[in-house]
């Protein structure tokens, strides 16, 4: 899990609307059966697409005061950021090509 980033509270400005990179974020939760599912995607996506986007997760029992400022009503919920501002979200479960191709949207590439 080298390649994914842990947000929180306390690094989610520098981390996701500082970043220089698009960001996505897999808003999770240990108990829910689709998070489990999309989770190692998730984990590989990040492996494939280092430089071209940083990718994370947020447990959102764990940092409830950043899923209600966004809005997060169900999980999982894939959420792309880019300078500072959510560009594109994706709830309930993907399979990898359905994640890619959103990268590859919010990336550019």
């Amino acid at each position: 899990m080298a390649d994914i980033k842990i947000f929180n509270q306390d690094n989610w400005e520098k981390e996701v609307m500082q970043s220089d990179l698009p960001v996505l974020v897999d808003f999770w939760a240990p108990w829910c059966g689709p998070c489990k599912m999309v989770g190692p995607v998730v984990e590989s996506l990040a492996a494939e697409n280092a430089g071209k986007i940083n990718i994370g997760k947020v447990n959102v029992d764990e940092n409830q005061d950043l899923a209600a400022r966004f809005g997060i009503r169900g999980i999982p919920t894939l959420a792309f950021f880019q300078g500072g501002s959510e560009v594109k979200r994706i709830v309930g479960a993907q399979n990898k090509a359905q994640l890619q191709k959103a990268i590859d949207e919010v990336s550019g590439s």
